[in-house]
């Protein structure tokens, strides 16, 4: 099954320790930052599928983090707060926030509508480029609807640009990924050699390399 990341972005330890072990139980990775310039950086190197966002901050605010990084990066979030004026909770959902939760709260209503959010990408779905489906749950790839024998590890790779389709995915994101999936040293000629793998065994020029950068593959693409 494909694993959702979660950026927690709380400044109160036991809370978000609490946090932490609750996502990892329901199946979500979540990644945790304690204040705005962490949150910020890991940001700009790393993609996740959700982001749980305490408005009060250390060094800043999560109505500012939200409006000058995440709302260009189109993710959807979830301010969490101790304030409850009608105030806030607007302003949130102006900025455009998925959803508001106040503290105190339950842990089961957090999760409850962290999946609600992320019910679509949980789902059992095949995601279909010129003739190369790849089944995202079952984690299995086909072209003409015949299988192609990638190993594992070369599914997760290829699954990742799979699962962001016309975005980028930078080379130093899936270089953490490998070294998080395999425990093994990793280095920027790593990513090129499964990269030049996946291609000979897909066929197809479906993956585009952005130089300096990383790789994108487009939803649509004229051969």
């Amino acid at each position: 099954m494909n694993i959702l990341d979660i950026l927690l972005v709380e400044d109160n330890k036991a809370i978000s320790k609490g946090l932490e072990y609750s996502l990892s139980k329901n199946d979500y990775h979540c990644i945790v930052k304690h204040d705005v310039i962490n949150a910020t950086s890991f940001l700009r190197n790393n993609k996740v599928d959700l982001i749980i966002l305490d408005i009060s901050l250390p060094d800043g605010n999560g109505f500012d983090l939200y409006q000058s990084v995440i709302s260009e990066l189109e993710i959807p979030t979830i301010f969490l707060t101790a304030k409850d004026s009608e105030d806030d909770v607007v302003l949130g959902l102006e900025l455009g926030a998925e959803d508001y939760i106040t503290k105190p709260f339950s842990t089961k209503e957090l999760i409850a509508r962290v999946n609600k959010i992320l019910l679509r990408k949980k789902k059992n779905f095949i995601v279909q480029v010129c003739d190369i489906s790849f089944d995202l749950d079952k984690m299995e790839v086909y072209k003409s609807g015949k299988p192609i024998p990638l190993t594992s590890l070369e599914l997760k790779i290829l699954a990742l640009l799979f699962s962001n389709l016309n975005k980028v995915v930078t080379r130093n994101y899936i270089l953490e990924k490998i070294w998080e999936w395999t425990g093994n040293d990793v280095n920027d000629n790593t990513v090129t050699v499964y990269m030049k793998r996946i291609r000979q065994k897909i066929g197809l020029d479906i993956i585009i390399t952005i130089k300096g950068i990383g790789y994108r593959i487009d939803e649509v693409k004229t051969l």
